[in-house]
């Protein structure tokens, strides 16, 4: 029996999705479990497994095009059955349209651009491209086409598509050919206004990327929704710079500060099991493994992929894990999986010198670290005035599964393992 495939569920709260390629083509044999599409999210692009084994008889969905979440992206048709059988039995003909935009699954008629039909058996055909895109007209008088995200893209790149060739089915722009063109210049500022005139310059009006909508709506709902406390504390640092250094003149790579307070993190949920918890509606989930998300800065946004089994890895693997994860999130690289987990993330900004700051939980995580410059200052020490390496650090919980004695707790245990970093290496 013919299998549909449909576009997956790939965040929390998300109606859409950009197909970005297929690794896959009409005719081709597929096994369970194989990648077949790359899909792009608000903030990654992930490899979508097929979740039955079979034949490509059909893709309905070009390159580029957002697809609401559940609508038919293919058909796989069984061993020994024909293409157009297969299709048919899906109940895909070839009038029947192609998966929908997010729009339209939720209001019919309401979007703004034609969207793709399905084309016969066969590649996705030129002329689905064509009604799935507007039209671009080129300096020669011919016309391309080029899909609603690529051409978000474009303006955000401050790309001519007019000067592109395309390499998408029938001269289509997609987003590969985006990714070779250097972004525009920076418009030159606006002359300042004189005394004498009384307008003042308006603000630059900037249209906010995926990744940006998405913090907004993310932060805005965890700020209204979830009821953040706040638990901060001191560390002293001499001894666990001291251990850095000892470990960096033997170690293969350079550990930073930011590895060993994930450490830390890690074994603090060890220590405190009680705080390895996220809210689920109606339910609390005590997590079994000790996974902690790392708070990486990107073009125009955040990313916090995800370090999973935090407190078993060596520091110096932990070191390289955290890096290749910050690496590929700056470069687009990160799997959706990778996005996905843990209970408590780690926010530094130590390294641009703040001095204390709280950070906003990422559901459905219930803690997030904010960890501050280490720094010299005066401390009490036996009951002598002393000059001490210091950082703060402040807690932001869930109170729906965190209670202040909790959060007490690990921040406690956290500030052990710091003062004490040879807990660290056991």
């Amino acid at each position: 029996m013919a299998t549909v495939v449909r576009m997956p569920s790939v965040m929390a709260g998300a109606t859409e999705a950009a197909l970005q390629s297929w690794l896959v083509g009409v005719g081709d044999s597929v096994a369970e479990g194989q990648a077949i599409a790359e899909i792009e999210t608000e903030k990654a692009v992930f490899e979508h497994e097929s979740e039955t084994a079979g034949t490509v008889a059909r893709l309905l969905v070009e390159p580029g095009v957002p697809v609401a979440v559940g609508a038919p992206i293919a058909v796989l048709a069984d061993a020994g059955e024909k293409p157009e059988d297969a299709v048919a039995a899906a109940g895909l003909g070839a009038t029947e349209p192609a998966a929908s935009t997010a729009a339209e699954a939720e209001e019919p008629g309401a979007a703004e651009e034609p969207v793709a039909t399905a084309p016969p058996a066969g590649d996705v055909a030129p002329a689905a491209a064509a009604e799935a895109a507007a039209p671009v007209a080129k300096p020669e008088g011919r016309r391309l086409f080029a899909s609603p995200l690529v051409r978000r893209l474009a303006a955000e790149r401050g790309i001519d598509l007019a000067t592109i060739s395309g390499t998408g089915p029938g001269g289509r722009i997609v987003r590969r050919d985006l990714d070779v063109v250097p972004a525009a210049p920076a418009p030159a500022p606006e002359p300042p206004v004189s005394a004498a005139t009384s307008r003042r310059p308006q603000p630059e009006r900037i249209a906010p990327t995926r990744m940006r909508q998405a913090i907004a709506r993310r932060l805005t709902e965890s700020k209204s929704t979830v009821p953040h406390f706040y638990v901060s504390a001191d560390c002293r640092m001499e001894r666990l710079l001291a251990l850095r250094r000892e470990i960096n003149e033997v170690a293969g790579r350079r550990v930073s500060v930011n590895d060993l307070v994930v450490k830390a993190v890690a074994l603090a949920l060890r220590d405190v099991p009680a705080a390895n918890v996220t809210w689920d509606g109606d339910t609390i989930l005590r997590h079994r493994t000790v996974d902690v998300a790392v708070a990486v800065a990107v073009e125009d946004g955040l990313l916090t992929p995800v370090v999973q089994d935090a407190d078993s890895l060596g520091i110096v693997a932990l070191s390289a894990t955290v890096a290749d994860l910050a690496e590929r999130a700056r470069t687009g690289r990160l799997r959706q999986q990778e996005l996905e987990g843990g209970a408590f993330s780690v926010s530094n900004l130590g390294m641009y010198g703040v001095g204390a700051f709280s950070a906003i939980l990422n559901p459905p995580q219930s803690g997030i670290l904010a960890v501050a410059a280490a720094k010299e200052q005066p401390v009490v020490e036996d009951g002598a005035l002393a000059v001490g390496t210091v950082m703060a650090v402040t807690l932001s919980a869930d109170h729906r599964v965190i209670d202040g004695a909790v959060a007490a707790e690990w921040l406690a245990a956290f500030v052990r393992r710091i003062e004490n970093p040879m807990s660290l290496l056991v």
